[in-house]
């Protein structure tokens, strides 16, 4: 019973989480502030990026108190990225764009030269088996602390809003 109402209550937020992003959401014709990182696809590539990222959202003002949580979903999404995207291969690129408009709603995009997947097949942390597993986490936590969550690009690209 508890399963069930678990896997009703996350498909309500997975659909709700999977709403076109809208200009009114974010406008990009008002931007303030534009960081763009490409970093090879190397684990140890990550968090001085999410670092160098970060110290420039800071500086631009435009967190507003969101730094924390800006700071975990871009580094899971630069690492999904990275590991699973490219496969961790150091000939292969990660591009990331961040940017702040001016409601100081945040945008992040994250693209890799990987294959792609599918998020509709990722099995929720939450259930079964999935509980004790020491991975398969990131997507869901992305999608806990954003606003607003999509893939593109066959699952290469995902834009992440916090408003």
């Amino acid at each position: 019973m508890f399963d069930a109402r678990l896997k009703e209550r996350m498909a309500t937020r997975k659909a709700h989480r999977r709403r076109d992003i809208s200009v009114g959401e974010f406008n990009p014709a008002r931007v303030l502030f534009r960081v763009e990182v490409e970093l090879v696809a190397d684990r140890k590539a990550v968090d001085p990026a999410v670092q160098k990222i970060m110290a420039k959202l800071r500086k631009a003002g435009c967190a507003d108190g969101k730094e924390e949580v800006i700071e975990l979903a871009l580094s899971e999404a630069l690492a999904n990225a990275v590991v699973h995207g490219c496969k961790a291969d150091p000939s292969k690129k990660v591009d990331c764009l961040l940017a702040c408009d001016e409601n100081h709603a945040i945008l992040i995009v994250v693209r890799d030269e990987g294959d792609g997947f599918n998020p509709d097949k990722i099995p929720s942390p939450l259930l079964g088996e999935n509980v004790c597993a020491t991975r398969g986490r990131g997507i869901f936590l992305i999608n806990q602390l954003m606003d607003e969550v999509r893939f593109h690009k066959n699952g290469t690209e995902i834009h992440m809003i916090k408003r």
